[in-house]
């Protein structure tokens, strides 16, 4: 009975170190910032928008550089509103996105899964009418090369048919009437989430970034919020 308390012990203190030493290289590596590269000629807005969670970046539907219309299809909303200027992408767990609506529909094998990198990788698009900053809405500008980069970014992280088209996730799952699901490449785990792929998005643009994160809030403090 010793020795099972014990090592009952020596885990659980394990356990809480491990934990304690993720959370402090997490607060610590969000604290050093990756500085911003000067855009030549600043006439592209993009955006950096957050839930409380979850990072997206928001970049215009159309411009002269990528039309975004043609590959993530308005048709495949249910609003199929192509007024709608902004696309939204956030990467992310996919047994996460397509089976938790709310956080009370988390189950422990998605969680652990996700944890754990045990299943595939979704992107989750979303298009807007217009955006408001705010706490958890960051403007930025940026020039051609830098959104070139970011586009560059942004499709090599979706998985594509031999036409090179985004493919489609099929399913009732919406947050809302202008989302849809792709499928997307790498997997979800404690040290790359969905943060982690926004800043990283950050970084392929040269924006202002941390050198790593896996939460929502160390992405918003290099931009003071």
């Amino acid at each position: 009975m010793k020795k099972v308390l014990k090592y009952t012990g020596l885990t659980l203190l394990t356990l809480i170190t491990l934990i304690l030493l993720y959370l402090g290289c997490a607060w610590l590596l969000s604290r050093m910032i990756v500085r911003a590269q000067r855009p030549a000629q600043p006439d592209i807005v993009i955006y950096l928008k957050g839930n409380g969670v979850h990072t997206d970046i928001v970049v215009p539907v159309r411009t002269s550089y990528k039309d975004w219309s043609r590959s993530i299809l308005y048709k495949n909303t249910r609003g199929n509103d192509t007024s709608l200027s902004y696309l939204a992408f956030g990467w992310g767990d996919k047994g996460f996105y397509l089976q938790t609506p709310t956080w009370a529909d988390l189950k422990f094998s998605t969680a652990f899964n996700a944890t754990f990198g045990l299943s595939s990788a979704a992107m989750h698009t979303t298009f807007y009418k217009s955006l408001r900053e705010g706490p958890l809405c960051v403007r930025l500008s940026i020039d051609r090369d830098q959104y070139q980069r970011l586009i560059a970014y942004i499709e090599n992280s979706l998985k594509t048919d031999t036409m090179m088209n985004p493919l489609l996730i099929p399913t009732n799952m919406r947050y809302d009437n202008e989302d849809a699901f792709y499928e997307a490449k790498g997997s979800y785990n404690l040290f790359h989430t969905c943060n982690t792929w926004a800043n990283d998005a950050l970084k392929a643009c040269g924006q202002k970034a941390c050198w790593w994160t896996p939460f929502e809030g160390g992405v918003f403090h290099v931009y003071g919020r």
